[in-house]
């Protein structure tokens, strides 16, 4: 059991150890090379390009570069490219309309390596030199167009910056993807000022009227309602007197009627008026005369 696991520590050690170095010195010796996703390598030797690795996998160099694989890593060089979609974005490249106004485009391009010995060989800054490009083409395509045409087709701009870009940055390796103008605005401090106000201008003017128009349909709607009830209340106020004779009329055909009637509104005028009522006998004499001598008016 004790010799069973000294084996199994001993092996375990020299995997992890062995194993590294034993795969460090195979690679050192250009026996392989991994090539991973989207990535790609090139192999020069004494100025010359041996060979392009493209294909992700495991490569057995001394079967495609022969004895010049021990060279290329110890008297050669070996290039790792990054073949993965890559974005740019240039802020506010200058141009101006037809009009003369001082216009900001922003452009959005996409980029991908698809010649590696042309990205490698043919330009010293192909990243620099394409922005460059596309920054130029911008400036050549796109100034002296209509302000409304830079505001409102976004999309056949983009199209003619890729069109004018695309074979150029071909030659340095590269291949243009998706161009996008995402951004379009005024560079003149004082024009944008004038513009905000012109704009702020506008949006009172347009208020206040809404504001006068609301005014006037609700004074139109209130006169027409005042006109509408004065006309009721004067029918109301001309049909009442005849209402009343009517039934006054009809209550004087019978005289007992009547004069309960009157006495009920005699007495509730009485009532109403708040006036103070005395109760004298009949034989008072001189009674009543000196109660009203006495009585004093109410405060109001």
């Amino acid at each position: 059991m004790t010799s069973f696991l000294l084996a199994a520590v001993v092996t375990f050690v020299a995997l992890l150890v062995l194993g590294p170095v034993l795969s460090g010195i195979v690679r050192l010796l250009g026996f392989y090379t991994i090539v991973v996703e989207r990535q790609c390598k090139v192999y020069m030797l004494f100025g010359k390009v041996l060979a392009v690795l493209d294909e992700p996998g495991l490569h057995f160099l001394w079967l495609k570069l022969g004895p010049r694989a021990l060279l290329a890593n110890w008297m050669g060089h070996c290039f790792t490219l990054d073949l993965r979609l890559d974005q740019e974005y240039l802020r506010s490249t200058p141009v101006n309309s037809e009009e003369g106004a001082p216009m900001g485009i922003g452009l959005w391009y996409e980029m991908y390596i698809s010649n590696p010995v042309d990205y490698l060989f043919k330009n010293a800054d192909p990243r620099g030199s394409l922005a460059a490009n596309v920054s130029n083409s911008t400036v050549r395509c796109l100034s002296n167009l209509k302000l409304a045409d830079m505001l409102e087709n976004r999309h056949t701009m983009s199209l003619t910056v890729r069109n004018e870009v695309s074979s150029k940055s071909q030659e340095w390796g590269y291949q243009l993807g998706s161009v996008y103008i995402r951004k379009v605005h005024f560079r003149d401090e004082a024009m944008i000022k004038g513009i905000e106000e012109k704009v702020v201008n506008r949006l009172r003017q347009v208020t206040s009227a809404i504001k006068q128009d609301g005014a006037n349909q609700v004074s139109i709607i209130t006169s027409t309602a005042e006109k509408q009830a004065a006309i009721e209340l004067a029918k109301a106020a001309a049909m009442r007197p005849h209402i009343v004779g009517a039934a006054l009329e009809k209550i004087s055909q019978d005289p007992e009627i009547a004069k309960a009637m009157f006495e009920v509104l005699e007495t509730q005028q009485l009532i109403e008026g708040e006036a103070d009522i005395t109760l004298v006998p009949q034989k008072g004499h001189l009674l009543p005369e000196l109660m009203a001598a006495q009585a004093q008016p109410k405060k109001m």
